[in-house]
This record gives C-alpha cells, structure tokens and sequence, in this order.
C-alpha cells in the first residue's frame, strides 16, 4: 500500500452564486468552503464531522463531480478531479443521506443496472458477490421499495461499491436507523475497511465516530478547526467530571471560585465540572469533604468527543 493519501483537499473553495433578485444576500455569494485542507490517510476510516451548514455535504459533492468547486485542489486516488475526472471518478464510491434507487427494480437489477452505468462488461460484474456481503442474497429477486430501512442502506453500500473503488464515502448513513441495523451497518463497513478500503464517514453520531474512526477531521462554518488522530483529539477536551453521592441531603450545593459548573439536584447527589488543567479529581474531593460533604459515593467521567466537538464548534 503506497503512503500516498486516499483524498488529498488543498485550499479547496466554493462559493455559490448569490440568487438573482433576492434580498440581503451578499453580492459576492455565499462560501461554503473556505479554503478547506486535510489529508485522508490510505486504508483509514476518516471521519469528517461538524454542524448543520457546516460545509460537509458540499465537499463530497464535490468528490462527487455533482458540485463544482470554485479553487483549490482535490485529488482521488491521486487523480485530480479536473484533469482526471474519469479516474478520480472509478476511484470512489458514495453512499449518500438519501435513499436513491428506482424502488421497481430487485437488488439485483439495481446493482446490475450501475456496473452498466461504469461500462463493466457482464463477465466482469459483481452483483451476485456484493449481495452476499451486505446479506441480501435472499432479496435478490425482492423488488427494492420492499426492503426495510436497513435493507436499503445496505444495498446502497453495494451500489457504491460495484466499480471496486478504493474509497468508500458514506454521508450520515445510520440518520433515521435503529441501534439493531446500525450495528449491522458498521459490521459490514469495518469488514470492508479490514479489507483494504478506505472509508470517510460523516455522521452526528459522535459516539459511533470515536468508536470507529482512526482520524477525524472537524468542519465549522466552511473551515477546518481540527484535524487529528481520534485519541489525540479526545485528549484535548480541558472539562471532566466528578458525580458524588453525600451520605445526607445538602442544604445547599457545593461552590467554589475553581469549579468550572457544579450541578445539584436539591438533595445527596451533586455534580462537579472542573478544568483538568487546574484541578485533578482528588482535589475536588478534598474541596468537597473541606466544606464539610460527606461522600458515600463517587464516580468519575473521562471527556469524550461529544464534549471536544462542542467546545471546538462553539468556539469557531
């Protein structure tokens, strides 16, 4: 496997066009993306996450060749999206939000019909294999509008993959499934990437992102505000938590000037956060015990990528 990365985005750009007639806009139009770079290492699972509006979907889109950029680079497989757009194209496949399929074909039909679409010969076509992978041999003749929701899912995986690219995009691919298919999917990706395939993934699911990826990359308002390996980027929050348990009913809760928000539920049980860069756990404890809280119980919460994600997108 070459060290050269799967996607490589440099200063990437686009504005969109302001709409003609319409009121308030700027005259310049609107930046999606302002000047976006990162690297997405061979045979990862990258994750590309950020809010509503942050610029996500228009960056696949434009992997996709379904949006043009308007400067920058971004280079496939190492093939330029402008100067090699055919191969650039055959190097990726796209699971989108969206499910799109003609519901009146089969699975089969449905996989036969896009390997025609990438000019793979009959011979050469891989429908029956893919079918297998994403367990849905035995829907092989369904029509496709009578699968359940996971069964969709996972034959638009399928449908990304008929061309055998070397990446494998899914944006926000569990929206609106249970826990049961989403472990299901995530199986069947993970498979996937064992075998070579690189994968990016958008999701809101922050826990699934820190549970799968190996990198994650953090968009806000069209920039790039982290760009870090999963755990390096986990180990930046500042804030942990200590949740105690008084052996009797407080009278009030527990202040002092170095607690970042102390939380109480107007009984035993109180809730500390602190700065990890001016506190550690004990000292909370010390400070508690001091103004006088019995403790009968303690635990502690490490921060995870939900607490960084907010920290960082709150303050971009």
């Amino acid at each position: 496997m070459s060290t050269e990365p799967a996607i490589r985005i440099d200063n990437l750009v686009k504005r969109y066009a302001p709409a003609k007639g319409a009121r308030g806009t700027s005259p310049e139009g609107k930046l999606a993306l302002g000047g976006v770079s990162f690297d997405v290492p061979q045979g990862s699972i990258f994750g590309l996450l950020g809010p509503n509006g942050a610029g996500k979907s228009t960056l696949i889109n434009i992997l996709a060749g379904l949006i043009n950029k308007t400067s920058g680079t971004a280079e496939i497989w190492g093939f330029d999206i402008d100067q090699h757009r055919r191969n650039a194209s055959r190097s990726i496949g796209i699971v989108p939000q969206e499910i799109v399929f003609d519901p009146f074909f089969t699975p089969h039909e449905v996989l036969e019909n896009q390997a025609g679409f990438y000019g793979i010969p009959a011979a050469l076509r891989r429908s029956e294999a893919l079918l297998e992978a994403v367990r849905l041999a035995d829907k092989r003749d369904a029509y496709a509008r009578t699968l359940s929701g996971g069964m969709k899912r996972r034959l638009l995986v399928a449908k990304a993959m008929v061309h055998s690219p070397p990446i494998l995009v899914l944006d926000e691919p569990t929206a609106g499934v249970d826990v049961d298919l989403r472990r299901q999917l995530w199986e069947l990706v993970s498979e996937l990437n064992r075998e070579g395939v690189t994968v990016v993934l958008t999701t809101h699911y922050l826990e699934e992102a820190e549970e799968l990826c190996d990198r994650i990359a953090i968009i806000n308002h069209g920039q790039v505000i982290a760009d870090k390996p999963t755990r390096e980027l986990v180990g930046m929050a500042r804030e942990k938590v200590v949740a105690v348990t008084a052996a009797d009913d407080l009278a009030a809760a527990p202040l002092h000037e170095a607690f970042a928000k102390v939380e109480w539920d107007g009984a035993r049980d109180v809730t500390v956060t602190y700065d990890k860069d001016r506190l550690n756990a004990g000292q909370v404890l010390a400070i508690l015990q001091a103004q006088g809280l019995v403790i009968a119980d303690v635990t502690t919460r490490e921060a995870d990528l939900e607490d960084v994600f907010v920290q960082l997108t709150a303050a971009a």
